[in-house]
């Protein structure tokens, strides 16, 4: 063989080899990419770390210095609902027991320890309770140093830049007790938050007429916090249409006032500016069919 076809030879061989390499790259590195390409459609516990350590969560930003929260990643959460249905049920301990409690708004945990227990890791909060907190501020803000608070809300009271009346009490808070954590939902995480909403009951949140609960915001965090997660307090989408069932006050801390199911009735039927309460359920029976969640007092199996 002449040293010109030789050449020719080896530089041939080279050009597939190259092109087999590539092209075995690129089949490698498709589900990177595919999962790159797609991380805004998916829920937020879509993935999670391998490697151990803290979790940056770019969806919520501190107060003041507007940085991501980190926190580690929780084996197990206790979420409890600030609903009726934790009276009398004897589960404190058992949440205590949970490596993470995630608690809601002004829900207390004084006085009802033997049903709700007493630790609270995080507690996501409305914009528009955070004035209830401020009523006992010693206790949640002062004695309660080690819980974290995730605040939620739209609008000109959060907004940062124009430092919104929501937001300057929060500040506000950080100068009294330093050290307090204190994040708030970023504006494209609350859009993501409404984007979840359309894309599992394929209706527009705010041509709905309607408005995420604090429980929404507390299992989008806690999907994205939690390995498994136990619910406690939260009835399945069809418990309040059913022909029997106990009447308990819609907040266990506030007795003989408002029914719970009475509650979500009248907001799921409600035309605007209404929760919709029972629709989120059902979407959580959903997520739970795919996702470690379990649903406790009452316990029931999603459908």
């Amino acid at each position: 063989m002449k040293a010109r076809d030789r050449l020719l030879l080896i530089i041939l061989c080279s050009l597939v080899f190259s092109a087999v390499y590539v092209l075995l790259c690129c089949w490698a590195c498709l589900p990177l990419c595919l999962m790159t390409c797609l991380e805004d459609r998916l829920p937020p516990l879509s993935s999670r770390p391998t490697v151990p350590g803290p979790l940056h969560f770019s969806g919520y930003s501190s107060v003041p210095d507007g940085k991501p929260l980190i926190h580690e990643p929780c084996r197990s959460c206790a979420v409890v609902s600030s609903s009726g249905q934790m009276l009398g049920s004897g589960l404190g301990a058992q949440i205590d027991g949970a490596e993470c409690v995630l608690r809601m708004n002004q829900a207390p945990t004084m006085g009802f320890e033997v049903d709700v227990g007493r630790r609270s890791t995080l507690r996501v909060i409305s914009h528009t309770s955070v004035p209830l907190l401020l009523r006992n501020y010693s206790h949640y803000f002062q004695q309660a140093r080690d819980t974290l608070y995730v605040v939620w809300g739209q609008g000109k009271h959060m907004d940062r830049a124009l430092g919104g009346r929501t937001y300057r009490t929060l500040l506000q808070l950080t100068r009294m007790y330093p050290g307090l954590q204190i994040y708030t939902f970023t504006e494209r995480m609350m859009a993501y938050c409404d984007q979840i909403f359309q894309d599992e009951t394929g209706k527009n949140r705010r041509q709905s007429g309607s408005f995420l609960s604090t429980g929404w915001f507390t299992m989008i965090l806690a999907l994205e916090l939690c390995e498994e997660i136990v619910v406690y307090g939260m009835v399945s989408d069809s418990y309040c249409r059913e022909k029997s069932h106990p009447s308990v006050p819609y907040h266990y801390f506030e007795k003989g006032r408002l029914d719970e199911c009475q509650m979500y009735l009248a907001h799921e039927q409600a035309p605007r500016s209404a929760h919709r309460f029972i629709t989120e359920k059902a979407v959580f029976s959903r997520w739970a069919k795919k996702r470690p969640i379990v649903f406790a007092h009452p316990s029931w199996q999603p459908q």
